[in-house]
């Protein structure tokens, strides 16, 4: 694990590669996999590589990381042709995060429905 790995933490393990995972992007920052739960024929998991629990724990001087992660998403969506996705960030248990490491869905390949 990196040093600002949280011991236990699921994605800090896929990062680590203690855990398989079927990678859509890798560069020294984020990592981006398959949704194993997937919700749409496109579902992926975006993550910074270093341990960062929810949006509201970055800080400032992690702007080039969150914009990093959102440009990310954007090149998933053409490799897979996508005309259209969604891009999600549950953050904190109320807003229906489940696992405690920030990360972005990408959905796609198919109509999503409207929010609201």
């Amino acid at each position: 694990m990196t040093e600002t790995a949280k011991p236990g933490c699921i994605f800090c393990r896929i990062v680590a590669g203690e855990i398989a995972c079927d990678k859509l992007h890798e560069d020294e920052s984020v990592l981006a996999f398959r949704d194993i739960h997937a919700q749409a024929p496109v579902h992926g998991i975006i993550i910074p590589k270093r341990h960062v629990a929810t949006l509201d724990d970055f800080g400032s001087g992690d702007e080039a990381l969150l914009g990093r992660l959102m440009l990310v998403a954007s090149q998933i969506a053409k490799e897979h042709g996508l005309p259209g996705y969604r891009i999600a960030m549950n953050v904190n248990s109320l807003g229906g995060q489940s696992v405690f490491h920030a990360h972005l869905h990408i959905l796609g390949g198919r109509q999503m429905n409207r929010l609201g």
